[in-house]
């Protein structure tokens, strides 16, 4: 067994798929196959059992994947390190962004990055706050942008926008004028929100279940616009950053500050403690930390 069967392995598991983990890997489906039984026969295991179209991990194969994800990550390391001592303006970032945040705040970082650094590879992966912790602790990622509050022993991290939450309504809502709404007075509301991948998802409904009641929540989404879309169409009411709110339509929703309580979002660019930290990576938070505490200042 090679480092080479580890990652045949934990792509066909990651894919659920001979086939795909084949194209994945730019191999042919009989190479892999061919490789997997090889592995076996040495081994004298079966790692896979085949039921039909569908493939799943013997007891053997469990142990493996187990610990395989430790042993690719060490070895991932080994070549960035080795990588970096080699060439030192060269790299690749692997990168974090949120929805909300990926346009609002992003495009001109990126830029101004890319002008400064032109050979340093930017690998963006969009998805939810609480996913992309998931995957900095993982190592999938080397820095993303979470949703405070953090696990300060497991990361570190500096703060990039602080903002708060505020409710959207469509505008023949009894509530629409209001400059403030509490937030129990949306118990009988039906709610729009982020899915599960967002740390929003679980803050909100936690917020509601503290002042006495569950939320009726209806629709989900993983795009802020959409949200703003469907509250202007009167499919329910939402909670969004003021940061997000002041860029929808005031003629299709109405926004009012969220008080009893103020439920803040505060953004943060995050990184593992413990590991390995590529050259590429320590520049782009040293680059966004200055920039954003420049603008801070502003």
């Amino acid at each position: 067994m090679d480092i080479r069967h580890l990652q045949y392995i934990t792509e066909i598991v990651r894919h659920n798929s001979f086939t795909k983990a084949a194209e994945a890997l730019h191999l042919t489906q009989p190479t892999i196959s061919k490789i997997v039984k090889n592995l076996e026969n040495e081994l004298g295991v079966e790692v896979f059992v085949r039921e039909g179209r569908h493939i799943k991990l013997t007891a053997a194969g469990e142990t493996i994947v187990s610990h395989a994800g430790p042993i690719l990550q060490l070895f991932d390391g080994l070549e960035a390190a080795l990588h970096d001592l080699t060439y030192l303006n060269t790299g690749s970032i692997r990168l974090g962004i949120p929805p909300m945040a990926g346009s609002s705040f992003f495009p001109q970082v990126i830029k101004k990055f890319r002008e400064q650094y032109p050979n340093i590879a930017i690998k963006m992966m969009e998805n939810g706050a609480k996913r992309i912790e998931e995957s900095l602790s993982e190592g999938i990622l080397d820095v993303g942008v979470a949703l405070w509050p953090i696990d300060e022993v497991l990361f570190d991290s500096f703060t990039l926008v602080e903002d708060r939450l505020k409710v959207i309504l469509p505008p023949a809502h009894p509530l629409a004028d209001r400059e403030q709404i509490r937030l129990a007075e949306l118990a009988g509301e039906r709610f729009i929100l982020f899915n599960s991948d967002f740390a929003l998802h679980d803050r909100i409904i936690s917020e509601c279940r503290t002042v006495g009641f569950d939320p009726h929540i209806v629709y989900e989404s993983s795009q802020w616009d959409f949200i703003g879309e469907m509250v202007g169409a009167d499919l329910g009411i939402a909670m969004l950053p003021e940061t997000m709110c002041r860029q929808l339509n005031p003629g299709k929703v109405r926004a009012a500050v969220l008080t009893d309580p103020v439920i803040p979002w505060r953004l943060d660019m995050a990184w593992r403690r413990e590991g390995y930290m590529s050259h590429a990576a320590r520049e782009w938070i040293k680059f966004t930390k200055e920039l954003f505490i420049h603008a801070a200042r502003r």
